[in-house]
């Protein structure tokens, strides 16, 4: 168990590190399902997490980055199917996350917010192409936006 966390029952510690999980399920529900695609960026930006959050988090992400696979292949088999019916149960999933978050104090739960939002984009971009976002991670006007609009069809 995180020494941060030891204000919180092991359920809240559980359900904390499904935190990652479930904002990654939720930016990949756009498209009703979470693909290989999403599923590998999600696993591969929660270990990186590991070593490039905030200090604050650190311990957290040690920890959510063992579980994450698990977690997200056991979320997606257990959230419901239908698009509406699943951004329903992972909003609901959040919201008590969010009292949980909401324990650990306010700098905490900054940090915390700021982590997952950036969680969010990151998975939502994952049929970007990556070589343009890597070499030219600045938006160049009529460069970086026409080469991802030309190609953002799904590939």
């Amino acid at each position: 168990m995180m020494k941060l966390f030891n204000i919180l029952s092991v359920r809240e510690n559980a359900m904390l590190l499904k935190f990652p999980a479930l904002i990654s399920m939720l930016a990949a529900s756009s498209d009703d399902k979470l693909d290989e695609q999403e599923k590998k960026t999600a696993i591969k930006f929660a270990h990186t997490k590991t070593f490039s959050c905030d200090p604050l988090l650190t311990e957290f992400y040690e920890n959510a980055d063992k579980v994450f696979e698990n977690n997200i292949v056991q979320l997606d088999k257990d959230l419901p199917k239908e698009k509406d019916s699943r951004e329903a149960a992972i909003k609901k999933e959040l919201s008590n996350l969010e009292k949980i978050v909401l324990k650990l104090g306010k700098e905490y739960t900054s940090a915390m917010h700021l982590s997952m939002r950036s969680f969010t984009e990151h998975v939502s971009k994952a049929h970007h192409n990556v070589i343009v976002d890597f070499l030219i991670p600045l938006s160049i006007p009529g460069l970086t936006e026409s080469y991802k609009n030309e190609n953002s069809t799904g590939t």
